[in-house]
This record gives structure tokens, sequence and C-alpha cells, in this order.
């Protein structure tokens, strides 16, 4: 890993912490890959699903269980979406938005900058139903290979973005605190869009009198949401990488000095993240909890990514070299 860039950290008060009714534990299977971190998981029409690990290679898991290589990226690979045309459009980061051509595993590259600014964090993507693509910034200030510093930071630096017609990127919603998944509601209303430090979800209108505003669906997450995902009823999936670290909680509002110290020790001594398997479903339009599931497992943990197929709900994870699946949870 390259040497830390610096890190310019302000006090904050992060969001309190409002309880979510319990979701039931599940039977898990866990998936091992060649290799580690499988960020995102995402099925396509042929009910393969496809992820990235992170040493940059793309793969593609086939109903029968054969796994391979299809393409390698030369940034770390994180979320995923099966376009309309059956690319699958890949966030990297470094790196920007590329599109995989699945037959020929041929990488074309969409977005590098927005505005004349190079993409740092490039972190999720998803289409609208009329086929406009809409993509996420994690934080402009770091790469993935030092995500932490975000958190030390504690800076709006993240941001939605629309690809237009002619190729260009232009910004729908910024000052977000690390803009991590997004996915469109079944009815095509809305994206709704996770604020992994901001520990909240929001809709982005895409329709109607709201058209172009951001209204929330759920604040105060007692967890840390990543990636998203739309269920066959129209729920919204939403990958619970962790409980918050009482450490990070502790030193945010206090003298930044501290965290600058502190980001210069050895990441081992730094507040981590708790590993459990935690996903949970919310209405597209209340932003009540409607299913999910929550365990532990001694080969799985850190869910980043999840996506229905068929009777299997399947998870990704930056903590391990697997994906899992569980039976697609019953509605609360």
């Amino acid at each position: 890993m390259s040497a830390k860039p610096p890190i310019d950290p302000v006090r904050w008060n992060p969001p309190q912490i409002d309880p979510l009714p319990d979701v039931p534990s599940a039977q898990l299977t866990v998936v091992p890959l060649p290799g580690d971190a499988p960020e995102d998981v995402v099925v396509d029409a042929g009910g393969n699903l496809w992820t990235g690990l992170i040493d940059g290679r793309i793969l593609r898991l086939s109903p029968g269980g054969e796994i391979d290589v299809v393409a390698t990226a030369e940034g770390r690979p994180l979320g995923l979406h099966v376009a309309h045309d059956g690319r699958i459009l890949v966030c990297t980061s470094p790196g920007g938005l590329l599109a995989l051509h699945p037959d020929s595993g041929a990488l074309e590259t969409l977005v590098v900058d927005v505005g004349g600014r190079t993409l740092t964090f490039c972190s999720n993507v998803t289409q609208s139903p009329d086929g406009t693509i809409y993509f996420t910034e994690s934080t402009s200030a770091f790469t993935y290979a030092h995500y932490k510093g975000a958190a030390f930071e504690a800076r709006p630096r993240g941001s939605l973005f629309r690809l237009e017609a002619d190729g260009t990127a232009v910004t729908v919603a910024a000052g977000l605190y690390f803009a991590n998944g997004v996915t469109p509601t079944a009815d095509g209303s809305a994206l709704v869009f996770a604020e992994t430090l901001g520990r909240r979800l929001s809709k982005f209108w895409l329709t109607g009198e709201r058209a172009g505003t951001v209204t929330p669906l759920h604040e105060n997450l007692p967890g840390m949401p990543d990636n998203l995902s739309t269920g066959a009823d129209g729920r919204i999936w939403c990958a619970m990488v962790s409980p918050p670290s009482a450490a990070a909680e502790w030193l945010a509002p206090r003298p930044p000095l501290l965290r600058k110290l502190l980001w210069r020790l050895p990441d081992r001594l730094q507040p981590s993240l708790t590993p459990e398997v935690w996903a949970v479903a919310f209405d597209p339009d209340s932003g009540e909890v409607v299913a999910g599931v929550r365990t532990e497992h001694p080969r799985f943990g850190l869910v980043t990514g999840l996506v229905e197929a068929g009777d299997r709900l399947w998870m990704g994870t930056i903590g391990f070299p697997a994906l899992a699946h569980c039976a697609l949870p019953d509605p609360l």
C-alpha cells in the first residue's frame, strides 16, 4: 500500500443512533473465491453473478458454480450494475466508471473526471428506468486504499452524479458524508442512496413535483450503510457493513489533532470495524424495516454488497475471500 496521504479533520458530531427492529438469523452458505474482498455482487439476466476482487479481477460465477475471470481493471472494482444493454457497469478506485462487455471481456472507460477533477473513489452505479446512469463518489480526497482517511476527516466530500448523453458527468447532489450505494425505486420515481458516515438513506427524486430534490428515507441508522439493491417486491436492500466504532464516535467531536496523530499509526492500532453478517430491507416509501438478516460466521462478515437472486440473498464483503448467500428472508 502506498504511503498515507495527509488528512484535514474537523470536529464533527456523528448522527445519533436509533435502534432498528430485530431481524432474524439465517443459515449462511459461504462460497470461497480465488481472491480477496468481493466488495459488491450483482446478478445478470442469465443468473450469472458478478463481483470484483481487490486485485482488480472481475469474476463471473455461473449458476452451476463455475468461476471465470472475465477482465482485470487497473483500479480496485467496487460497485457494479448490470446495465439495460447487458454490459456490467463497474466503479473503480482509482480509475472511474467503466463498462465491461461480458462476451469479450473488453473494458470501456465511461467517466474519469467530473468538471475537470479526476475521480478518486467512484463507489456505486445504477440506471434509472429511462436508461440514465447515476453513480456516486464516496470522497474526493482519498482512494479506496485509504478509505479510513475519509472517516478520520469527517468532511462531506461525497457526491451523486449523472452521466449525460454526451459523456460528461454532472453533479446532482454534493456535500455527502461518504456517498455509497445507489439504486432506483421499483416505480422509477426516485433513486435511493446511502451515506456510510452519515448513517442515512435518502431519495433523489427523478419525477413529479419533487424532481431534482433530496429527501430523507431513513436516518440515524445504528449501522454503517454500504451498497444497495432493489428487491423483486420493490424493497430496498441495504448492506450494513458494521455498527459504528465506539472509539471513532468518541474521537469525532474532539480536537482534530488527536485524529491526525492516530492517522500516522499503523492500521492495526486504529479503530476497526466489527465483522458480522447484517443486511436490512427498507420500504421505499415509508423507510420502515420490512425484512433482514443478522448473524455471525467465522468465515464471513463485513457485508458491503447484496442482491436477490432467485430465492437467495447473495452478499459481498471487504473482509473475506468469499461471497455468501442465505435463503431470502421472509417479511417481518
